[in-house]
């Protein structure tokens, strides 16, 4: 799952940041409606996270933008302007919810998890292969009914080669889906993220093995 942080706090961004990621969602953050525009052009998105108090405009223009051209994207506005007048504004011009700043983490992710459950992304099937099934709307990977605890690069990897399970997903492939903006992902940490999914993995009868091909890509399989 992959979100869009339109906010131009330094500190909140820092912070929500670190609450998507934990949750093992990535996260591309951009300050202006400018920027915003421009991102939903080069990525898909599977939500997207809106202040409406932006350097270059009021966040609603571009919620109305977003609306008219992502139809079945899903936006949460995340904003201090709290009255009822607001809120209904927001509502009306195509937010799918509203939470008012300050607000408490647990409900932010809480809120955000509804919403990705109904997303197109997350209507799709658990992903399964082997023993091991992926919830993308959960972000959570187990095995036999066992959560498997993951660090976010690791639990968002397992999400990519789960989706093309029995398939070569090329490096570069993974590279780009494991980017997000301001820090790309390298080779070196690619293979890094691939080693500690492994070792991840060792203690639990997976009933998949995690192929490495060389100068191409990688490969989840279920066993023989």
């Amino acid at each position: 799952m992959r979100l869009l942080l339109v906010e131009d706090s330094p500190r909140l961004a820092e912070l929500l940041g670190e609450t998507v990621r934990e949750a093992g969602w990535r996260l591309d953050v951009v300050t202006t409606i400018a920027d915003a525009t421009v991102t939903l052009t080069l990525r898909e998105h599977d939500l997207i996270l809106l202040d409406l108090g932006l350097p270059d405009g009021n966040g609603i223009e571009l919620l109305r933008q977003i609306r008219k051209t992502y139809r079945d994207l899903p936006v949460l506005v995340i904003t201090a302007r709290g009255s009822i007048e607001e809120r209904i504004e927001g509502l009306d011009a195509g937010a799918d919810d509203y939470l008012v700043k300050p607000f408490h983490h647990r409900e932010f992710l809480a809120r955000c998890r509804a919403m990705l459950r109904r997303s197109p992304t997350s209507l799709q099937p658990v992903l399964e292969c082997g023993h091991l099934r992926y919830d993308p709307a959960m972000a959570e990977l187990s095995c036999s009914g066992t959560i498997v605890a993951l660090p976010p690069r690791e639990r968002a990897l397992a999400e990519l080669l789960m989706r093309d399970a029995g398939r070569v997903v090329q490096k570069r492939k993974l590279e780009l889906a494991l980017s997000e903006f301001g820090e790309e992902m390298t080779a070196n940490a690619l293979e890094l993220a691939v080693s500690r999914l492994r070792k991840k993995l060792l203690p639990f009868d997976a009933g998949a093995d995690l192929v490495t091909v060389r100068g191409v890509g990688y490969m989840l399989q279920a066993a023989p």
